[in-house]
């Protein structure tokens, strides 16, 4: 890769071409991290793919969606997802993104995640992130550059983990109707008419559904409807608005459900979120599957 600072700009083709170049470029690189930046349009796909080191894909602008298989997850303005090295995952563009990715290798230093997970990003990792774009990339640091990208490594452990998670099921039908549910959020579906779509028995759905995802469907729900809520909330719609949008009877029950999954309101997890220096914003829209 002739440019390793080099940010994406273009067609679809002209993207996969950077891409395939920069996979490449990134097996040959040596030093602990190397941190890239990317501008996507809204709707492009990254197709799977893999590579030897850990990544930290940080939306600076914009919201992504990472699939793997073992489930899809949102990442929001200044969140960031951690996918292990070697894990086979795709990233799909919802509304214009800028991209900044720090590719760690494995055991870089003690106490990197194991598991993929979303985390919220601090002031002092945004300030570390971008600075790193900055610097050489693709070789030994030394001096100053060399303590901004160690800071950066020893800061990733400390990044609060976010449950943005949403595992699917792998059964085809199953699949489906959570892909329906993504798209179209409601906290009234229930289980009997979920289970009559799968044409099953309640217990045999309940059942299934758990086994493939690790949640109840209540659970597995609730965390959609915040996949819906959070990108709006972010973007400084009404609470009010987006409460009877997702079809909640009343503010209180939808504030009471955010409390049970993000541990704080609404108002409260923004208000904490731009005291931390996540500073949400947004560019896209509700989640499609």
């Amino acid at each position: 890769m002739p440019n390793s600072r080099e940010i994406f700009r273009g067609d679809a083709a002209e993207l996969g071409r950077l891409h395939e170049s920069r996979w490449q470029w990134l097996e040959q690189a040596v030093g602990p991290a190397v941190a890239l930046p990317t501008e996507y349009p809204d709707g492009y796909h990254v197709p799977q793919h893999r590579h030897s080191r850990s990544q930290l894909l940080h939306a600076l602008v914009g919201v992504v969606l990472v699939t793997t298989r073992y489930g899809r997850w949102m990442v929001p303005p200044d969140h960031a997802m951690w996918i292990p090295a070697g894990t086979e995952h795709s990233v799909e563009m919802l509304g214009d993104v800028s991209m900044r990715s720090v590719y760690v290798m494995p055991e870089a230093i003690a106490g990197l995640p194991k598991g993929l997970r979303v985390v919220g990003i601090t002031e002092l990792m945004h300030s570390l992130i971008v600075e790193s774009e900055k610097l050489p990339q693709g070789g030994e640091l030394e001096g100053r550059a060399a303590l901004v990208m160690g800071l950066l490594l020893h800061e990733i452990p400390n990044l609060p983990e976010r449950p943005l998670g949403l595992p699917f099921p792998s059964e085809p039908k199953l699949a489906a109707l959570c892909r329906r549910f993504v798209a179209a959020p409601s906290p009234h579906a229930t289980i009997d008419e979920w289970a009559d779509a799968a044409g099953m028995s309640r217990r045999s759905f309940t059942r299934a559904f758990h086994r493939q995802t690790g949640l109840s469907l209540s659970t597995w729900r609730q965390q959609a409807c915040l996949f819906a809520a959070l990108p709006r909330l972010a973007d400084g719609e009404p609470i009010t608005r987006v409460a009877l949008d997702l079809g909640y009877d009343s503010v209180p029950a939808f504030i009471t459900m955010f409390k049970r999954m993000l541990g704080a309101s609404p108002r409260g997890y923004m208000r904490g979120a731009r005291d931390a220096g996540e500073k949400p914003r947004r560019t896209g829209g509700p989640i499609a599957a």
